[in-house]
């Protein structure tokens, strides 16, 4: 039944790019906030970062099973393969935005009041393609019952 690691492999990159979707909408929530809980600052952008996560055996643990006389798979769960979130990371490499507002509760000594380094474009940008990586695992998973349909069909 590999359509069942077909349905994991979809399902992860659903999860994974609805947690993209989820801190891009953190992001834009708070590209106004000039204070974090622990005093640090203003907000940070936060980022996902995916890794890759084969589905696939080692040609050199396949041929070692094989060479002990083992049948391939035989007491191992298949690795279905997909992605993962590994992290979510702030931003540090981007700096923060100086305004000058005296008027400002949070502003310094010269009157300049630091903003958070969200990029609304990027932001943008961020979200159209999680949004589309997302809409591309839906049309998997639709074509996938399709086929899954018709190999039903054929016992009738």
């Amino acid at each position: 039944m590999s359509f069942l690691n077909t349905i994991n492999i979809i399902g992860s990159g659903l999860t994974a790019q609805q947690l993209r979707l989820d801190v891009v909408s953190e992001n834009v929530t708070n590209s106004q906030t000039t204070r974090v809980e622990n005093g640090e600052g203003a907000y940070r952008r936060k980022m996902v970062v995916f890794e890759a996560v084969s589905g696939r055996n080692s040609f050199r643990a396949a041929l070692a099973r094989a060479a002990a006389g083992a049948v391939p798979n035989a007491g191992a769960a298949p690795n279905a393969g997909g992605v993962r979130v590994t992290q979510i990371v702030e931003d540090e490499d981007t700096p923060m935005k100086m305004v000058y507002d005296p008027s400002h509760p949070d502003a310094d000594d010269q009157g300049y009041v630091e903003l958070p380094n969200v990029d609304m474009v990027m932001e943008m940008a961020d979200a159209m393609a999680a949004s589309r990586a997302f809409a591309s695992n839906v049309t998997a998973f639709n074509t996938l019952k399709t086929v899954i349909s018709s190999g039903l069909e054929i016992g009738r």
